[in-house]
């Protein structure tokens, strides 16, 4: 009974279309961001942040990017990896070519630059679609991993593709350390996800669900499958691009062209289809089930008296993505974010069954 909106009158459109019309929601949002902003920096350890939150809030970054081409435009690509490695490494040589670049207009250029690659790459959905188009995005994966291991120049003379990235700071301050590291991830996550939300529900956000949907139909009605296609091409590549800048400069510090391979690509799609295809909320649940998953599997056997081997555990991690892959397809292919919205539901009708 305490998750109801009685008493709450929307007295004009704007306050019916603003995105938590519950009184409770907004409530929640802002408990969360001042425990995320204040608490967690504060009493958060070293290995929270570094291992758990950082990895997280890059990660859910990502998968967001990725939820925009396949959960709301509807089209598949397995070469988000590789659009990451053209932002880091398009923000290194931007950083590296051109001293005293600051770091928020070097995440902004290699965001772009990685829009433009991603939206060329997008070319062939135009013709294509399913199977065939993953295949084409599969291509870009391929392609990214040989051209930033064989062409020295992009690596600034690494013949191994092998880089370091440069110093961090943002207006003056030195990015360092993981409470800053992890605010600056967070800050970025925040904008980004506000900003999707924004698009998803204007103008942009229903030319991409109708193309989605039935793009013969959206063309009848007026909407240019060909625009729809390759702007989400687009905004999905800029966000992985930045995702893919933080990932590197942020996260490894150090990095070579198999930190973005095929396996990277994977991964953040098997979050958008465990968390939920087209939903913000879903890109944070699949992230935060990918990052503590295989922590909990590999304590999981100690605390229950098993001694099972390392090699053991990594392949039971992949199995469990596995079954739980087929598990979301078969029972709830709207994934965690569904169940979190009926959870919502049945609250705001508790304790009567109706």
């Amino acid at each position: 009974m305490f998750y109801r909106e009685n008493g709450q009158f929307k007295t004009s459109y704007a306050a019916d279309a603003q995105l938590f019309p519950i009184l409770q929601d907004r409530l929640f949002i802002l408990a969360l961001l001042l425990a995320a902003f204040v608490l967690v920096p504060a009493w958060g350890s070293d290995y929270l942040l570094r291992a758990l939150l950082i990895p997280f809030l890059i990660l859910a970054l990502a998968a967001l990017g990725l939820n925009v081409l396949v959960g709301y435009c509807g089209q598949i690509s397995l070469g988000t990896g590789a659009f990451m490695a053209v932002g880091a490494y398009a923000a290194f040589n931007l950083m590296a070519r051109l001293p005293g670049m600051p770091l928020l207009l070097a995440l902004l250029l290699a965001g772009l630059i990685a829009a433009a690659v991603g939206m060329v790459f997008g070319l062939p959905s135009l013709r294509i679609r399913g199977l065939y188009l993953a295949v084409a995005t599969l291509a870009a994966q391929f392609l990214a991993d040989w051209v930033f291991s064989h062409v020295a120049w992009l690596t600034h003379g690494s013949a191994s593709g092998s880089v370091t990235a440069p110093h961090l700071d943002v207006f003056g301050l030195a990015i360092e350390g993981p409470v800053r590291k992890y605010l600056l991830c967070l800050t970025l996550l925040c904008v980004v996800a506000l900003a999707v939300k924004n698009l998803v529900r204007g103008r942009k956000g229903r030319e991409w669900m109708a193309t989605r949907d039935m793009d013969v139909a959206a063309s009848v009605i007026g909407i240019s499958p060909v625009r729809a296609k390759l702007s989400a091409f687009g905004v999905s590549s800029f966000i992985a691009g930045i995702a893919g800048v933080l990932w590197a400069f942020v996260h490894l510090g150090s990095w070579e062209p198999a930190a973005f391979n095929i396996d990277m690509s994977f991964k953040l799609l098997f979050m958008i289809i465990i968390g939920g295809l087209g939903s913000v909320m879903g890109s944070f649940f699949g992230a935060a089930f990918i990052v503590l998953l295989p922590i909990a599997l590999n304590r999981l056997p100690a605390m229950v008296g098993l001694q099972l081997s390392t090699s053991l555990v990594s392949h039971l991690e992949l199995m469990v993505f596995g079954a739980l892959i087929v598990f979301f397809l078969i029972v709830e292919p709207h994934g965690l974010a569904r169940l979190w919205i009926t959870a919502k539901n049945k609250l705001r009708i508790w304790p009567f069954p109706h």
